[in-house]
């Protein structure tokens, strides 16, 4: 194969992507608007693998002052040669290498315990305690000062230390440099998702909330800080007093273009590796996201999908993304949800819109007790897109839709399995009865009922009802199932055979039609294609004395079941 600029998958580190050589989209110029806008602490809000930590990464590259071994400062401006913040001004370019930095990633606190989680916090405080450890050599350092910094570096610091460490290391760095420090957080919500679902919320709320607030808040030493995370957790759970904060959501124009790829950027993109003809299957598959009012595309599932096209390992798009960090949730409340939940997943699903509600803060303490949490948490980690809004009282409204077919893929492929898996964990043996005993009354009114309590895939509803059968089939012990087989002169749709050969088999052809007047000849077609087809060969030629087959027609939650022996 030529050379050709190597594609970034999952690297994070900024120095990496630029001095490896990776193809970069260029979003440098984040920086700017963060020195313009001039907020003391910027919290990012943006869906999983949005390249948050890339960027944060990039702003670490760029303020750090940086020592070397020897004690030289390091000439990090190598890495923004040719970048578009190179051209911002002075104004923007004199901040760079000037200020001592603190960087935390929490994503690794994804512990079953909080011993374990809150160990995997300490260890990234230690790793920043020991990036710094210069600063012991410093000739004006206290012994007091010392003995502290050291009591952390040694694992001896009590939990009220460990709480202020980044507000002290803080005040440190900004003696030893004669510079305010910048702090960058990143995803800062995990350890509580975390939490939450391994049932120790509380104690992790408690310590977030003291470590953000000594350092964020009352830190003095404090230049600037960005925070990103995938949700806004509640002020009053997190951010208690926290008046210096600016929250940057999915619902702002502002920084709009500097998480996902803008439609220009995509073309370059798509150019660069000669794959323009692919624009349109790219734009249906990954683009959709709205961030304020510019249009994104999902940078992880994009790069992933043109790494596989140019190294030839798939012919067609697939989804890459999966906000597996939040399937959790998001399963928890379909599977508690009621119809009217259910009815407004199927409009989704089949391209509609429904209009919502929405609340930036969340609480995960309380994710469970309304529906319409299930609603914001699908729309801020990435499920859903806003395509219009507007403002009643004191509440913004959402009119929310998928935004693409990736997601549209999950939502097949996940959610509507989940709601299959909780019929399939039913008792059907009265249902099975039914089937093998010939009494299509009973058959039929347990196919309408599971119909009712399912989610259909609407725009290919004969393989969702497949499927569906399929899936109430599966507790059918006594008999081995087979589906699309080749018998006599075609393929029948579902077969039973009895592994006891005393009891009947079973053929079961399905059609499916939007008219409910058109359902009981859509069932004698059934039976009619049973004969004609002459899908009971194999079954005649093995042997079997009974066959009951079956014609059933599908019409949206409805169904008819006719029998023929």
């Amino acid at each position: 194969m030529e050379h050709i600029t190597p594609i970034p998958i999952g690297i994070e580190f900024y120095k990496d992507m630029i001095s490896d050589g990776y193809y970069y989209i260029d979003k440098t110029l984040l920086i700017r608007d963060l020195l313009a806008q001039k907020n003391k602490v910027t919290l990012f809000t943006r869906p999983r693998r949005f390249g948050k930590t890339l960027s944060q990464s990039m702003l670490k590259t760029y303020f750090e002052k940086e020592l070397l071994a020897d004690g030289t400062k390091a000439d990090n401006s190598v890495y923004f040669r040719g970048k578009q913040i190179m051209s911002a001004g002075e104004e923007y370019l004199k901040h760079m290498g000037q200020y001592p930095v603190i960087f935390l990633s929490l994503k690794s606190a994804k512990q079953p315990t909080y011993e374990m989680a809150y160990r995997s916090l300490i260890d990234e405080i230690w790793n920043e305690f020991s990036r710094h450890m210069y600063l012991l050599d410093g000739d004006d350092i206290e012994e007091g000062v010392k003995e502290k910094y050291n009591s952390i570096l040694k694992g001896k610091a009590d939990d009220a230390t460990l709480a202020k460490s980044i507000e002290f290391l803080s005040q440190c760095l900004e003696k030893y440099h004669k510079q305010k420090v910048i702090i960058l957080i990143d995803e800062y919500d995990v350890p509580l998702e975390n939490a939450y679902f391994a049932g120790f919320y509380d104690e992790m709320v408690s310590f977030i909330r003291s470590l953000f607030e000594s350092a964020l808040k009352t830190n003095e030493s404090l230049k600037m800080a960005v925070v990103t995370g995938c949700l806004r957790i509640s002020r009053e759970s997190i951010f208690t007093g926290l008046n210096n904060l600016k929250v940057v959501s999915v619902l702002d124009d502002s920084y709009s273009e500097y998480f996902g790829f803008t439609q220009n950027e995509v073309d370059s993109f798509l150019e660069t590796y000669c794959i323009t003809q692919r624009g349109n299957e790219v734009k249906n598959w990954y683009n959709g996201y709205l961030f304020g009012d510019t249009e994104v595309y999902n940078p992880w599932s994009l790069i992933c999908y043109v790494y596989d096209i140019v190294h030839k390992n798939t012919e067609f798009p697939k989804p890459y993304w999966s906000n597996t960090s939040s399937n959790s949730i998001v399963r928890e409340l379909i599977e508690n949800s009621d119809s009217n939940t259910k009815n407004e997943l199927e409009r989704l699903i089949a391209w509609g819109t429904i209009e919502k509600p929405m609340h930036e803060d969340i609480t995960y303490a309380d994710i469970i007790q309304s529906q319409d949490n299930l609603w914001n948490f699908l729309f801020f980690t990435g499920y859903l897109k806003a395509v219009d809004k507007r403002f009643v009282s004191d509440t913004i409204y959402l009119v929310l839709k998928i935004p693409n077919r990736e997601i549209r893929s999950i939502y097949n492929n996940k959610i509507i399995e989940w709601f299959n898996n909780k019929i399939k964990a039913s008792d059907f043996s009265e249902l099975y009865n039914a089937i093998i005993h010939g009494d299509t009354e009973v058959f039929e009114n347990y196919l309408r009922e599971q119909l009712h309590k399912s989610i259909s895939f609407i725009d290919s509803a004969e393989n969702f009802y497949h499927g569906f059968l399929l899936g109430l089939l599966s507790g059918l012990q006594e008999y081995e199932k087979l589906s699309n087989r080749e018998s006599g002169e075609g393929r029948y749709d579902i077969v039973l055979k009895p592994y006891d050969e005393r009891k009947p088999a079973i053929i079961l052809e399905l059609k499916c039609t939007k008219r409910f007047n058109e359902m009981e000849g859509m069932c004698e077609k059934a039976l009619q294609q049973i004969d004609d087809r002459h899908y009971d060969a194999e079954m005649v030629y093995e042997g079997y004395q009974i066959i009951k087959k079956y014609g059933i027609c599908f019409c949206k939650k409805s169904c008819m079941v006719m029998l023929k022996e």
